[in-house]
């Protein structure tokens, strides 16, 4: 079915700045998850705490989407089909194991300056190959926004004059980088299941084996108070959060959900100075500057041209917008928003739009 142009009054929350909103909580958790993580290497082994982290999100996401989510009556969500799996496992080994490990094996030999300022190409990495790799379309406001998210970024974590003695060190936290924004590109072609399924799957998944690795290093278990610590920031620094970064990924794309997530270092800092008396820091303020700029790029953001639906079958939880236009079978849940199976008839229209799951199209 063809259709001709929809009027643009069905579409004003092209941006959906609800999740941008996510995108930003996300970052959020993740940003004040990284000093309540560092305060805790000093009594548990990185690779351990690694796996704490990640079983703390898998565990935690388990409790909640088996009695919490019931009992608030949300909405229920497409649960992962057998064709998401491969997509799922390749995040899994990219970005809960790789990732950690290539970590890991860089801060050994690089300073801790050199590795905040490396640790901000995840950012690139994931833009990078969202946009050359599997082709969202991006402008060159977006592009000028990703530069000045990651400008922010790198003077944020700047402490110092960092030094590269080795090149192992430094190629290994870039190589980290890497395979976390290949992890988040891989994430997106699944995020219209169930964003606390993939969260809990990838938790209990990469927790256990960062353990095991890190017992064949030769950690040990910490204690007790330390251990449940660390769980709590997992789930909240890592499950939560990765759960609401799954939901801007479906309705923004990787390479803007990947941008608003980049402010997770700022926010960790606002949080810290106004949690716990820390001082505003010119560095701070410049930061602030250069990243409120970058999401002001993105916020206003406005893409609009004549573009085609390819038919497709999927299932997902979805309003009737003027995207999901479709018939209903007596056994389809009633009421809106509702999950079930449903077909995209060919569809080519004129509106504004983001790289949603719903706008792949080439340009």
């Amino acid at each position: 079915m063809l259709v001709g142009e929809t009027p643009r009054r069905a579409y004003s929350d092209h941006m959906n700045h609800h999740a941008v909103i996510l995108a930003l909580i996300s970052a959020a958790l993740f940003g004040i998850s990284t000093p309540a993580a560092k305060g805790l290497l000093g009594s548990i082994h990185p690779a351990m705490l690694a796996g704490l982290l990640y079983c703390g999100a898998g565990i935690g996401i388990a409790i909640l989407r088996r009695f919490a989510r019931p009992l608030t009556g949300a909405t229920s969500e497409a649960p992962l089909a057998s064709h998401d799996m491969p997509w799922l496992a390749g995040a899994i080994v990219a970005g809960g194991i790789i990732g950690p490990l290539l970590l890991m094996v860089g801060l050994q030999t690089t300073d801790a300056a050199a590795a905040s300022l490396l640790l901000t190409l995840e950012g690139v990495a994931t833009a990078f190959l969202a946009w050359f790799v599997f082709h969202e379309n991006f402008d060159r406001r977006i592009a000028l926004g990703m530069v000045f998210l990651v400008a922010g970024a790198a003077i944020l974590s700047w402490s110092g004059s960092p030094t590269l003695d080795s090149v192992i060190g430094p190629a290994a936290i870039a190589g980290a980088c890497l395979a976390w924004g290949l992890d988040n590109n891989l994430t997106r072609k699944v995020s219209l299941a169930d964003p606390l399924q993939i969260v809990e799957l990838k938790g209990l998944v990469a927790g256990p084996i960062n353990i095991a690795i890190a017992l064949w290093a030769g950690a040990e278990f910490p204690a007790l108070s330390p251990l449940l610590i660390a769980g709590v920031v997992g789930f909240l620094g890592y499950g939560v959060s990765l759960a609401l970064f799954v939901l801007a990924l479906r309705h923004l794309g990787t390479a803007r959900t990947g941008a608003y997530f980049s402010t997770a270092p700022f926010l960790g800092a606002i949080a810290a100075l106004l949690f716990l008396g820390e001082p505003l820091t010119l560095q701070l303020a410049m930061a602030g500057a250069l990243m409120a700029i970058g999401v002001w790029l993105h916020l206003t953001e406005t893409h609009g041209h004549e573009h085609e639906h390819e038919p497709i079958e999927h299932t997902h939880a979805h309003a009737h917008d003027a995207h999901h236009q479709h018939e209903h079978g007596p056994d389809d849940p009633p009421g809106e928003p509702h999950t079930h199976r449903h077909r995209h008839e060919r569809m080519r229209h004129t509106h504004p739009h983001v790289p949603d799951m719903h706008h792949t199209h080439r340009h």
